[in-house]
């Protein structure tokens, strides 16, 4: 995780693209200045990155079912549950599905786990529209290269 950077995801696990799901992993720092205040003398990874870290995966699946052609950009956040805590240094587990798509409109569901222990869990909407700038993709490109993205399925 580069949390200065906002990537949250330091590799691809599992894409299994029939199935619709995908599984990464990403280990939370042990340092970052987000845990000074979050909480003093008591680190935990707050609850927005952990959204964020689901989002961030379910969006790598639907580039992959995309084909890379179009960038997802989270639309909603259902019933979000912060189950347990997350702390400095776990790796973490994170599990994505497509559940409904439509219309330029993707959901999925979302769980982490940490120790194997089920951390937090989402229902997320996305947008997909086609990259609305060459930067962008480029930029993706290379993070997607970076996590592990299967090399053929970046058209650049």
């Amino acid at each position: 995780m580069n949390l200065e950077y906002f990537h949250l995801i330091d590799r691809i696990a599992d894409l299994r693209l029939e199935q619709r799901e995908i599984t990464v992993e990403a280990r939370v720092p042990e340092t970052s200045t987000i845990f000074e205040g979050h909480f003093p003398g008591y680190p935990l990874m707050p609850g927005v990155l952990l959204i964020e870290t689901m989002a961030q995966t379910s969006g790598w699946l639907q580039i992959a079912l995309m084909q890379f052609q179009r960038m997802p950009f989270l639309a909603a956040v259902k019933e979000a549950k912060m189950r347990s805590f997350v702390t400095p240094g776990e790796l973490l587990s994170i599990d994505a599905k497509v559940i409904h798509e439509g219309s330029g409109y993707t959901m999925t569901e979302a769980k982490i786990k940490a120790g194997g222990k089920l951390a937090c869990n989402a229902t997320l909407t996305f947008r997909h529209v086609p990259f609305p700038h060459p930067d962008l993709r480029g930029h993706m490109e290379t993070i997607a290269r970076q996590i592990g993205f299967p090399e053929q399925m970046i058209h650049g």
